[in-house]
């Protein structure tokens, strides 16, 4: 069977979630090979051979993580060059799509991103997409090359598979490009203790209804009753109410979770493009034409400051 490379993405050995779905999804084309950069790279062999890993290529050079981007395509052309793979899969974050159309381009082939599902096709895999807001599905395959494949959070299920997974020192020549864009400082992002806005299996997000940044908290209580990331829409960031980070939309993230709530949330276009995908999505909101109601699989009219705490109430009773 044909090898499939996946990108890891971890942070200092703890591989994130992304990128185990990833496997899942390489294991119905080929045999995953797993390639993993940076600090900590080598740690990551353990967890990646328990998801179905047959090889691990690592590599912790300083590059990684003294320059942006340019170190990282280089590692990666040379695992494409070393194992001459069926398809290079890489999780669909800013980063990741940036190192995927890079790698495409080099060694000439078709890039598909923003996949949400994979299949084996009679001449290569096949992706599936949402697109247009999610409006339609479409089915594809790159016309050249070996495809590139970037693919959305939460599109498979996480599944062991116990492989070999040996690790194996990737030697890297870096390219002269490679040192251009230096990082001069970091900053740690402060901790709340919730999962990441794009993994979350549950969003919660509040609109233009919350209607103040002090309310933010009727959501955010929701969401801590739930084990959820919190969302906003753009007319709540562009308010000031909720950190742009957290804006859910065609400008801001993409999410696919298994529930979205959508509190307050008039529905716009361009609030659906980041969140049609989810798996079952709920509307609150006191406005029983407002088009969000038009996707929904369960809507709730009414004032979200009478139901959302006794949604809360109701979760956080029967966790008890």
């Amino acid at each position: 069977m044909a090898e499939v490379l996946v990108y890891v993405d971890h942070v200092d050995g703890g591989v994130r979630k992304p990128t185990l779905e990833l496997l899942t999804l390489a294991r119905r084309i080929g045999e995953p090979v797993a390639v993993a950069l940076g600090p900590g790279a080598g740690a990551t062999a353990a967890t990646l051979a328990e998801h179905g890993a047959v090889k691990v290529l690592t590599s912790e050079a300083a590059e990684f993580g003294d320059y942006l981007v340019v170190p990282k395509v280089d590692a990666l052309q040379a695992a494409y060059d070393s194992v001459s793979p069926s398809a290079v899969l890489v999780p669909s974050s800013t980063e990741g799509k940036e190192i995927a159309a890079r790698l495409a381009l080099r060694i000439g082939s078709g890039l598909i991103t923003d996949a949400v599902d994979l299949e084996a096709g009679a001449d290569g895999p096949v992706a599936t997409q949402s697109v247009f807001a999610a409006s339609y599905t479409t089915k594809s395959k790159v016309s050249k090359g070996i495809p590139v494949i970037t693919v959305k959070p939460n599109s498979a299920p996480v599944e062991p598979a116990p492989a070999a997974g040996a690790a194996e020192e990737l030697p890297v020549s870096f390219s002269d490009k490679a040192t251009g864009t230096k990082v001069t400082s970091r900053t740690p992002r402060e901790s709340t203790g919730r999962p990441e806005l794009t993994e979350a299996a549950i969003v919660v997000s509040g609109g233009r209804g919350v209607n103040g940044a002090e309310n933010f908290s009727v959501i955010e209580a929701l969401a801590d009753s739930l084990g959820a990331a919190v969302g906003a829409s753009r007319a709540a960031v562009d308010a000031g109410w909720y950190p742009h980070a957290n804006q859910v939309g065609q400008t801001g993230k993409s999410v696919s979770p298994q529930l979205y709530i959508a509190s307050g949330i008039s529905g716009a276009i361009q609030h659906r493009a980041g969140m049609q995908t989810s798996k079952t999505i709920v509307a609150i909101n006191k406005d029983e034409e407002a088009p969000i109601f038009e996707l929904v699989d369960y809507g709730v009219v009414g004032d979200l400051f009478n139901v959302v705490p006794q949604l809360t109430e109701e979760v956080t009773a029967r966790k008890g």
